[in-house]
């Protein structure tokens, strides 16, 4: 039976009531073998999909969370091949939806479609990449569609009608709305802006809108009016998972709606 695509993992979560969860992991993080439990605890725990980030040396958009379990990642000798080649040998394979997150430079040097086709042996079904400008991305979208995956827009605060209905257009899967401009982060509360990038996202996609970037406990959406069909969050389960936390306390809040 073929598993469900993201957008459709996203939908069941919101026929049962509730939004999408989302958890990012950091490839390799805490260490190798830990990271692998992570992912397994995460799965047995609700995410209804898994980012994995893919550790680079410049990561631009990332807070000193993630900035810092990308770095320790790539000390302990982390990278593309390695992830690729230890989620393709999982046995048996994770339910929950695989998204890969991961800087444009990286991929680029792997090269496209080796990417693609070893993505989507791997388990993935779709790729997010921050850097990669819309009017630039069709070299990787050409590759990793006929593979079957998703490339996944990423908009923000800033981004107007106009742009978000150019991502509309060729959006696929979820649309990933970023919190805040800056880099990635948990924070006590999420800007204005936010709700209202969800809404204009909501009004213009197709897709489902899921809302990211310093998410790290249920109320910070409960209160929105225009709430977003998922919710993910990492730097607050990086953190978590660094102080010696569970996964199954982390992820009990998240369970409840």
């Amino acid at each position: 039976m073929k598993a469900p695509d993201l957008r459709q993992r996203i939908e069941k979560a919101n026929a049962e009531g509730r939004m999408a969860r989302i958890p990012f992991l950091t490839a390799g993080f805490p260490d190798k073998e830990r990271f692998f439990s992570a992912l397994r605890e995460l799965d047995g725990n609700g995410a209804d999909i898994i980012e994995i980030g893919v550790p680079f040396s410049d990561p631009v958009a990332d807070g000193p969370v993630v900035e810092e379990a990308s770095r320790r990642a790539l000390e302990n000798g982390v990278n593309l091949p390695w992830l690729l080649e230890s989620l393709a040998s999982l046995s048996p394979p994770l339910k929950a939806g695989l998204v890969l997150m991961g800087y444009y430079n990286p991929f680029l040097q792997y090269g496209l479609g080796r990417l693609a086709r070893e993505a989507a042996r791997a388990g993935a079904q779709g790729v997010i990449v921050p850097d990669l400008p819309l009017d630039e991305d069709s070299p990787l979208r050409d590759v990793l569609r006929p593979a079957g995956l998703n490339l996944i827009p990423l908009v923000g605060p800033n981004t107007g009608e106009k742009r978000m209905a150019a991502y509309a257009e060729k959006g696929e899967g979820y649309v990933y709305v970023v919190s805040v401009m800056g880099t990635t982060g948990a924070r006590d509360l999420l800007p204005p802006e936010a709700e209202s990038a969800v809404a204009r996202a909501r009004r213009i996609f197709p897709l489902p809108v899921a809302l990211g970037f310093g998410l790290q406990n249920p109320a910070q959406v409960a209160g929105m009016k225009e709430k977003p069909q998922a919710v993910v969050f990492g730097s607050a389960l990086l953190r978590c998972l660094e102080q010696g936390g569970s996964v199954k306390d982390f992820m009990a809040p998240w369970l409840k709606g």
